[in-house]
């Protein structure tokens, strides 16, 4: 017997498992972290019959029925307590501390060891992945679990039925007087597909992207010596400036050259610069 030659077959079918093995491992993970996604709400689509719910201004978060995770499969780590009424199904949710509170919650969850601060937060769910059912089917899984085991860290976020747009012009109106985000709405009908989906719509008064910070430009009148502006760039390249929503502090010490920041505008010019451009946040988030 050659046991040289078998030797070698040993060690090449060895490495095929071993790849194969992290395919599989690979896939998996990816399959879990790659979540549903938004697209722009425009005035012609038609949303009647759809289901509208407050876009809560939180960080993204996975439960894969063990652990929970941010949008790009980083592990986080709250405390036992914060997870114990979960079920052993995937959920889909905002980890939210209320409106106006992003910037803490992004403290608190970034952190790589449980601690107290996050029982200031909740996870609100608005999807049950990896269920092979319609959106409306989802939801209603979702209360059933909660209805039964009722949890003082995670609720389901209320879903109503849009009658027409008019009406969701209304709820917009109401949600931003409450200095809330926005609204989501979901084809009641539609399953669960990973990737921004024409099936579930962000719907806002204004547009949101990010940019990166090229440089500072010095302030005029009551802004001399300080920030008056940033000089940005978008992923495509496009250069502009934003000189607006900042505050008294945020000029004194702006976003460092480098930093991506999140920005809100209203439309686009045919050169691809967006209209009235005014900075929201740095943001911390990006890396979860």
């Amino acid at each position: 017997m050659n046991f040289e030659k078998l030797n070698r077959k040993s060690n090449a079918l060895a490495q095929i498992v071993l790849l194969l093995f992290c395919y599989l491992l690979l896939t998996e993970q990816s399959g879990a972290t790659e979540p549903m996604l938004p697209r722009v709400y425009r005035e012609q689509a038609d949303i009647s019959g759809w289901l509208m719910s407050e876009k809560l201004d939180g960080v993204r978060g996975h439960w894969d029925g063990k652990r929970l995770l941010s949008k790009n499969g980083k592990i986080l780590f709250p405390p036992s307590e914060f997870t114990a009424q979960l079920p052993k199904f995937a959920l889909e949710g905002e980890l939210w501390g209320g409106r106006g509170t992003f910037e803490q919650t992004v403290s608190i969850v970034t952190k790589r060891q449980p601690h107290t601060g996050w029982l200031q937060l909740k996870f609100a769910i608005f999807d049950v992945p990896q269920t092979p059912d319609n959106f409306i089917t989802r939801i209603a899984k979702a209360n059933a679990w909660f209805t039964s085991h009722p949890s003082d860290y995670a609720f389901v976020i209320p879903q109503i039925t849009v009658q027409d747009q008019t009406e969701l012009q209304l709820e917009l109106k109401r949600i931003e007087a409450l200095d809330g985000e926005g609204l989501i709405v979901h084809n009641p009908e539609a399953l669960y597909k990973a990737g921004r989906s024409s099936e579930v719509l962000k719907v806002k008064n204004y547009q949101d992207d990010e940019a990166t910070v090229v440089a500072h430009l010095t302030g005029k009148g009551r802004n001399t010596g300080r920030l008056g502006a940033l000089l940005v760039r978008l992923e495509d390249g496009t250069q502009f400036k934003i000189g607006s929503g900042f505050s008294d502090l945020e000029r004194e010490n702006p976003p460092e050259i480098g930093t991506l920041i999140t920005f809100k505008f209203y439309n686009k010019y045919q050169s691809g610069i967006p209209k009235f451009p005014s900075f929201i946040r740095i943001r911390q988030d990006k890396s979860l």
